[in-house]
C-alpha cells in the first residue's frame, strides 16, 4: 500500500506507471526503470540485439525491433511477456506508432531502403514504403498527420502521409541523418524538424511548412572531455513534454545540453557519460534519462536543477529509450 502510494503521488496526473524503457543493442534484453526508484524492475528477455522501442497510445504494449530476427515484437508492459512477432521486410533500425495506435512504422535500415508498416491488430506486415536509402530512424509528427524517416546513406528526410501511406515530400540534407525531434506550431501542426547529422556538433533546422533547411545549430565547444563515436559527435535529441526546451546529447562534451524554444539560446549543461546516445523524459518532464552507450549506464538528471540524481546501469551498449505509462 505504501510503494503504491508513492507511485501515485510522483505521477498523479497520468493515472498509471510510469516506466523509461532502455533497449540495449549488443545485449539480449531490454530494461525497464521506474523512475519514482530509478531502479530496473523489469526485463523483457530473450530479445537478441533490440534495437528501436515505442508504444501503443494505450500505454498496453511495447513495440521493439529485433535486429537479430528481422523482426518486431509486440510485449506486455505490465509483464514484459511476449504477446506477438511481426516478420519485416527487412534489417530494421528505430520505429514509431501512429497516434491512433494502428500502425507502427517501422524504418528498414538495408538497401534500397524503406519504412514498413505493420498493422499493429494482426502484427502482420501492411505495406512497405519505398525511400531513398536505408533508414535510421522513424518518428509520428506531433500532429499525427505524417511518419518522418531519416537516412544516413541517403542524406535523405522522407515525410510520408499516415492517411495515403504515400511519401508527400523529401529533403536532401547535407550528410547523413541521425535523430530527429520535433516541435508545434500555435496552431497544433508541426513547426519544425530538428535532425542531427553525421559528423555535425549540433542539428538543423528544418521548417515543415516550406521543406527547407532554416538553420544549423552548432552545440558550444566546451567542455570538451569525449570523442565522437561512429560519425556522431552529437546523438540524441529531444523536446520537453510542455514544448518549452529541447535537450541534445553530445559525445564530444559526454553530455547533454539544453536549449530553450523557440529562440533556441543555450540554458544548460549536464555532464553524463561518455557516448551519450538517446534521450528520453517522464510525462511531467521532471526527470530526462539519458543512455550512456560506452559504459553501459543510465543517467537520471533532474531538469529543474539540471543535476544528475542518478546513475543506473543497464546491458550491452544502450541506445533506443523511451517512455511509457503503464494503465
Amino acid at each position: 500500500m505504501k510503494c503504491t502510494w508513492i507511485l501515485l503521488a510522483a505521477f498523479p496526473l497520468f493515472g498509471g506507471s510510469v516506466r523509461i524503457y532502455q533497449t540495449n543493442s549488443a545485449g539480449d534484453h531490454v530494461d525497464v526503470i521506474d523512475p519514482a526508484t530509478n531502479k530496473v524492475v523489469m526485463k523483457v528477455e530473450g530479445i537478441e540485439v533490440p534495437h528501436g522501442v515505442a508504444f501503443s497510445p494505450d500505454g498496453k504494449r511495447a513495440y521493439i525491433t529485433c535486429e537479430s530476427e528481422s523482426t518486431l515484437w509486440a510485449t506486455d508492459t505490465k509483464t514484459g511477456k511476449l504477446i506477438a512477432k511481426a516478420k519485416l521486410s527487412g534489417h530494421p533500425n528505430n520505429l514509431s506508432v501512429s497516434t491512433d495506435g494502428k500502425y507502427a512504422f517501422v524504418g528498414i535500415a538495408v538497401a534500397p531502403g524503406a519504412v514498413d508498416v505493420i498493422d499493429t491488430a494482426t502484427m502482420e506486415l501492411a505495406k512497405s514504403i519505398p525511400v531513398k536509402g536505408a533508414v535510421h530512424n522513424v518518428y509520428v509528427t506531433p500532429d499525427g498527420k505524417y511518419a518522418v524517416a531519416g537516412s544516413i546513406p541517403g542524406k535523405m528526410i522522407t515525410v510520408i502521409d499516415e492517411k495515403t501511406q504515400q511519401v508527400a515530400w523529401e529533403l536532401p540534407v547535407p550528410a547523413g541523418v541521425r535523430p530527429m525531434a520535433f516541435d508545434k506550431a500555435a496552431d497544433g501542426s508541426t513547426a519544425h524538424i530538428y535532425a542531427q547529422l553525421s559528423n555535425l556538433h549540433g542539428f538543423i533546422v528544418v521548417d515543415f511548412k516550406t521543406h527547407q533547411i532554416a538553420q544549423t545549430v552548432k552545440l558550444p565547444d566546451e567542455p570538451l572531455i569525449g570523442k565522437a563515436e561512429s560519425g556522431a559527435p552529437s546523438h540524441g535529441i529531444a523536446v520537453s513534454p510542455d514544448g518549452k526546451t529541447m535537450w541534445v546529447n553530445s559525445s564530444l562534451a559526454s553530455g547533454i545540453f539544453e536549449y530553450s524554444l523557440p529562440d533556441l539560446k543555450v540554458l544548460g549543461y549536464v555532464k553524463t557519460d561518455k557516448v551519450p546516445d538517446w534521450v528520453t523524459f517522464t510525462p511531467d518532464g521532471k526527470k530526462v534519462y539519458v543512455a550512456n552507450s560506452a559504459v553501459n549506464t543510465v543517467t537520471a538528471v533532474d531538469t529543474a536543477s539540471r543535476k544528475e540524481i542518478a546513475t543506473i546501469p543497464v546491458g550491452e551498449v544502450p541506445k533506443r529509450n523511451g517512455t511509457v505509462v503503464v494503465p
